[in-house]
């Protein structure tokens, strides 16, 4: 596995970019973690995005994907290889492509929120 600091920092800049129009609810240095300001009916703030260093992979996570599913018809087969679960997709080293096609789905989910009054 490439370092993995060095993973999450390119992941996290991928998110850091929607940090002034969000809650940053963790910034630490293996993990970062967005909320948006939309409270749900359980009272908590919606959740964005995140990325976080595990023991085996450095993971990345977009919830917009899971609320809105038509988000991933478009993704590249390589990309969809790297997802574990509904939103999650899991790195062990930097990939400029998977991660410049990450970097498009966040704007996607980004005007998919505000579209839908979740900002």
């Amino acid at each position: 596995m490439e370092n993995p600091e060095f993973v999450f920092q390119e992941l996290k800049s991928i998110l850091i970019e929607y940090s002034e129009s969000m809650i940053i609810a963790f910034d630490e240095k293996d993990n970062f973690y967005l909320n948006t300001h939309h409270i749900m009916t359980n009272k908590k703030p919606m959740y964005f995005g995140s990325t976080k260093i595990n023991k085996n992979y450095v993971s990345f996570h977009l919830m917009p994907v899971y609320v809105f599913p038509e988000l991933l018809d478009d993704i590249s087969p390589e990309l969809k290889k790297r997802m574990q679960g509904k939103s999650c997709f899991n790195f062990k080293d930097v990939n400029r492509a998977l991660f410049a096609e990450l970097k498009t789905l966040a704007q996607k989910g980004y005007s998919a929120y505000s579209k839908a009054g979740y900002l």
